[in-house]
């Protein structure tokens, strides 16, 4: 047993200055075990001042010592983990201000207590995402500003390293949410700004707002009914699930269109009036009422007005209108002037406008509209004349009413003929056929901009882009009916001009 003893004690050994029997000024230990080793100053027998501690896997410290234990500034670094610390120590532990970068590539610069991160500091974890603010027990506690590495941004209250309190989210995408945090989610009353600027302000639950809206109807009857020509109006209301307005919601995003039903075409499907239904090209789309829409062409006023601003050929008529114009030129062809002056059917009539377009230029859609606290409308929507691709499309008893209109109108083939007799007989030899027949035209293409009568689809879609939280509503949808004008009673002009008896 001596020899092993006496082998122990020769490997402990010190090597450098010694004042009365002490290690005392700059000398090299080695334990007895050899696993540490110490290399700097000494005092009266304890490490104090500059020096360098090591362990033999690597490990080591290198800064300053008192009494014998690692107090003030140093460098520790650990071999197992790959960490480096640089800063203040106290009695051997990390205490103060210091640095410590760790193996991963995360990084703290900030207040320690005893090894913890605690009060104030910067922490900058592995993906780059950056802390800083108040921490406790090596948590983000307190205020902080936190950058993630999606590039959103949060300043505000934190509760051991989950946002709880009051805060401000900037997401990268331009959305901000300002309010209350609980369990690193939105909880509580909040306002957020969305990037499609959609915003609601309100109680939020686990991230998800309290009232947010699930689906839109578009209010009144079954199928709404609406004079030919006349502008109309929609109303349109979000609702939860339980059918409430959610009236902290503005913003979204609406579209209007409208369609007519879909007909599969067969090899010898014909119109009344004999023209074929090709193969539609066009984009279709589903109905809750089982069946298939082709698109209508809507236009509202304020869609005419910028029109008109910028192609001066764009008029706006009535339907009534647009029949005694083409009525009076009948008759000015045919000589018959009747009790009726030309401009009679103006007489206590109040016009409803519809869109005519004088050159090839199509009338522009309704505008997208926003919400406004639940609900939206969308005014002075005109239907608008169909276009060549879709008038086969129209119903068989709407095809067999307008027989002949493509030739004249609302005169009958019939009654066409009869003028065209009526006209050879009592037409002035002078007269030119070219320019009779450019009238006749501009009168066919004012009638030809008139909505049909008949069965119409309304569909409204949330166009919200992004979509508001990743949600888009489903469309609403609505039949609206088309019914005719109803013709007013002109009034006779003998009677007009007839002076009561006193």
């Amino acid at each position: 047993m001596a020899a092993p003893m006496a082998q122990k004690k020769a490997s402990r050994h010190y090597v450098g200055e010694v004042k009365t029997q002490l290690r005392h000024g700059y000398g090299v230990y080695v334990y007895a075990n050899s696993f540490f080793r110490y290399e700097g100053e000494w005092k009266n027998g304890k490490k104090h001042g500059r020096g360098k501690f090591l362990l033999k896997d690597g490990s080591y410290y290198e800064g300053e010592f008192v009494d014998g234990e690692m107090t003030g500034n140093g460098l520790q670094y650990w071999a197992s983990s790959g960490n480096t610390y640089s800063g203040e120590f106290q009695n051997g532990e990390i205490h103060g201000y210091g640095v410590m970068q760790y193996k991963n590539g995360g990084r703290y610069e900030g207040e320690f207590v005893f090894g913890i991160r605690e009060g104030h500091g910067l922490l900058v974890d592995k993906d780059g995402q950056t802390y800083r603010g108040g921490f406790h027990k090596n948590k983000k506690n307190g205020e902080g500003q936190m950058s993630f590495k999606n590039g959103d941004t949060f300043e505000g209250d934190w509760l051991l390293d989950k946002r709880q309190g009051h805060g401000v989210l900037h997401c990268v995408d331009g959305t901000i949410y300002e309010g209350q945090w609980r369990n690193d989610a939105f909880n509580g009353q909040g306002c957020m700004i969305h990037s499609s600027g959609v915003i609601y302000d309100g109680s939020w639950i686990n991230g998800h707002p309290d009232a947010v809206a699930k689906k839109m109807v578009i209010l009144g009857e079954d199928i709404m009914e609406f004079v030919q020509g006349s502008p109309v109006e929609f109303h349109v209301q979000l609702q939860s699930e339980e059918g409430e307005i959610p009236k902290n919601e503005n913003g979204r995003v609406l579209k209007i269109s409208a369609g007519i039903k879909y007909v599969q075409p067969t090899k010898k499907q014909t119109t009344s009036s004999s023209a074929v239904i090709e193969e539609f090209e066009g984009k279709t789309f589903q109905t809750p009422f089982g069946y298939e829409c082709i698109d209508y062409p809507l236009t509202s006023s304020t869609s005419v007005n910028n029109e008109q601003k910028d192609n001066p050929s764009f008029k706006i008529i009535s339907a009534s209108e647009s029949s005694s114009m083409l009525l009076h030129s009948v008759n000015s062809d045919q000589g018959t002037d009747g009790l009726h002056g030309p401009d009679d059917h103006h007489y206590g009539q109040e016009e409803n406008p519809t869109i005519s377009l004088t050159d090839s230029d199509e009338p522009l859609p309704p505008p997208n509209i926003r919400t406004d606290m639940g609900s939206a409308a969308f005014k002075e929507i005109i239907f608008g004349s169909p276009t060549d691709n879709i008038l086969p499309f129209l119903t068989q008893s709407e095809a067999d009413k307008n027989r002949g209109k493509k030739l004249s109108g609302k005169i009958s083939a019939e009654k066409t003929e009869k003028m065209t007799v009526s006209q050879e007989k009592i037409e002035d030899s002078r007269s030119d056929p070219m320019a009779k027949e450019r009238k006749f035209k501009k009168d066919q293409n004012l009638m030809d901009n008139v909505v049909r009568p008949g069965e119409y689809v309304i569909m409204v879609e949330d166009v919200t882009k992004p979509p508001f939280l990743g949600q888009t509503l489903l469309p609403a949808f609505k039949l609206v009916r088309i019914v005719p004008e109803k013709p007013k009673a002109k009034t006779n002009r003998k009677e007009t001009l007839r002076v009561p008896s006193t």
